[in-house]
């Protein structure tokens, strides 16, 4: 049965209603998995969960820029397994055509914490950017320039007790602006679930079940990896094995 057939069938929530589901400050657990697997966990899924809706669209297409020095910085950070890691984005909720910067830090204690302003584009002279830039990130806005680029399609469900997010990411493809490569990942399904803190999530015995396990997948550093042979991919080679195994599986 396609996604987005069964996708309709759980209960509906909107954004107003999941305000109080925002986890800014959360702990973030990431899986990697195929598509033929994600209708098994959808199915699965459907008596504990709600799916987002917004305008009437439950998959939504979503438009990221991500940013970094010339040197790599950010990528290199995650690359040598640095503590308080950052990241920068510029992210497009194509469905409302609302646009954010994002700056995400992740610390030595797991959690993840997420700022980001409402923007109109990507220009980094402006003032109101570069003060935000200068409020939460460890780089300078002179040395950021664009890299990567990605597209996806996301479902987000949330647990009926309105303690987590599940985000589920289909269709992914990269863009490197630098080296002009471009890499589409097939069947390949990134799930992430945020939640505050170690409360009970529904869906951890559903992949348990179904043999899908933690597994890290930085969309900015594995997109660079797989699109610029210049770049060192010592601490990724694992990953990068995982997924190139999936897709083979399902090509």
């Amino acid at each position: 049965m396609p996604i987005d057939t069964i996708i309709q069938t759980f209960d509906p929530i909107t954004l107003a209603e999941m305000k109080s589901v925002k986890l800014m400050n959360r702990t973030d657990t990431k899986f990697v998995t195929t598509l033929p697997m994600l209708e098994e966990l959808l199915k699965m899924a459907q008596g504990d969960y709600y799916a987002q809706v917004i305008d009437g669209e439950r998959n939504m297409l979503y438009d990221t820029t991500y940013f970094d020095t010339h040197d790599y910085g950010m990528y290199q950070e995650h690359q040598t397994g640095h503590t308080n890691r950052q990241k920068i984005r510029f992210r497009t909720y194509v469905s409302s055509n609302l646009q954010f910067m994002e700056i995400k830090t992740k610390n030595n204690h797991g959690r993840t914490k997420k700022k980001r302003i409402e923007v109109a584009d990507m220009d980094l002279h402006d003032e109101t950017k570069r003060q935000f830039i200068d409020e939460h990130l460890h780089f300078s806005a002179d040395d950021l320039i664009p890299h990567m680029h990605n597209y996806f399609h996301r479902i987000t469900l949330v647990n009926h007790a309105k303690t987590e997010r599940l985000t589920i990411d289909t269709a992914l493809e990269f863009n490197n602006i630098q080296t002009n490569t471009h890499r589409e990942m097939g069947k390949l399904v990134i799930i992430e679930l945020k939640r505050d803190g170690l409360v009970f999530s529904p869906v951890l015995e559903m992949l348990r079940k179904l043999r899908i396990h933690p597994h890290g997948f930085s969309k900015y550093c594995m997109g660079a990896a797989l699109t610029n042979n210049q770049l060192p991919i010592n601490r990724f080679k694992p990953k990068l094995h995982d997924v190139e195994k999936l897709l083979n599986l399902y090509l």
